[in-house]
């Protein structure tokens, strides 16, 4: 388990700090004010915000921020939400979320909870699991969406808790979900074999575990040198077609795919991997004993609540009543 915040921190005196549209570089002289309609109208001015998270983050002077117009907020009425996101090296590596105001002059960083829902719901909403590689039984009552990295250490661990545990401790009561999550700031093949992971799955999501499986197995011997020539290997001794393979990789077909879960790990802050999410309850990489009391306790609360999990063959159609 690695925090990106760490590299940020400790990188991002060597890294490109120009001004790009929808973001502010912290520190650089504020724009004269613009004149307010009323006095009771909110002014959101990003340098002053961002200098002030600056502060509350400590984070460095010239780290590039991207921050959001703010938006009402549809789980805490009355106020706004936004989100700041932090750039290295082009790419947003880390993103929290703030509450505003009316006012415009204060804001809140935390969980909203709601008592007629799950505790947390917002996360639920957030995690999208439509053709993601997935292992369990449909419908179970608990969903486990873990975002991973093929090249680092801790999700090869954690990974292979998974596989082990899950189906002999939890037969029928757990589907999981696997979302990618390159650290590409200090992993130099993790993009390339998250990009080859969506390929295989395009080609038969059958074969993904097996590649899970394989490429964690063998993380050691692979190189940023070597990943598609092993990766390619495997492949020809499980009868996928090479030659598609190599295409969906030479042209980074699936990147699009491994983007939209990056931003979406983003959305819910994640900024290390592994990270899981636990009916929308995020937990960080832990030893299977921990993780699996917290699995028993949410399959406890299931059985009154029935606010989340996963549901299964329910065929809806129009104009009939359920």
């Amino acid at each position: 388990m690695r925090s990106l915040l760490f590299t940020l921190l400790a990188l991002t005196a060597a890294a490109q700090t120009t001004i790009k549209p929808g973001a502010v570089k912290v520190g650089a002289p504020n724009m004269p004010p613009t004149p307010k309609a009323s006095p009771q109208k909110s002014q959101f001015d990003r340098a002053v915000v961002g200098d002030y998270i600056r502060t509350v983050e400590m984070w460095p002077k010239d780290l590039e921020l991207k921050i959001s117009d703010p938006k009402p907020s549809a789980y805490l009425p009355g106020f706004q939400e936004f989100t700041v996101g932090a750039i290295y090296q082009g790419n947003e590596v880390l993103q929290k979320q703030y509450y505003l105001s009316a006012d415009g002059q204060r804001f809140i960083q935390g969980n909203v909870f709601m008592l007629a829902k799950h505790p947390f719901q917002k996360n639920i909403d957030k995690l999208k699991t439509d053709l993601m590689p997935s292992f369990g039984t449909p419908g179970a009552p608990v969903t486990l969406v873990v975002f991973s990295d093929f090249q680092c250490p801790f999700c090869r661990t954690e990974a292979k808790e998974l596989r082990d545990n899950l189906p002999k401790e939890f037969p029928n009561d757990v589907r999981v979900y696997y979302k990618e999550f390159p650290l590409t700031t200090i992993h130099n093949w993790a993009m390339k074999s998250a990009i080859a992971g969506r390929c295989v799955f395009r080609a038969n999501p059958e074969a993904f575990w097996d590649y899970h499986d394989w490429i964690f197995d063998k993380q050691t011997e692979i190189t940023a040198e070597n990943v598609t020539s092993k990766i390619l290997e495997w492949a020809g001794t499980k009868g996928i077609d090479t030659l598609q393979l190599t295409r969906c990789m030479e042209t980074n077909a699936t990147e699009p795919e491994v983007r939209k879960n990056i931003a979406e790990g983003l959305s819910l802050g994640v900024d290390r991997t592994p990270t899981m999410f636990l009916n929308g309850r995020p937990l960080e990489g832990m030893q299977w004993e921990q993780l699996k009391g917290r699995i028993a306790f949410e399959l406890g609360y299931q059985k009154t609540a029935k606010n989340a999990g996963e549901k299964c063959c329910e065929v809806t159609i129009p104009g009939v009543p359920k």
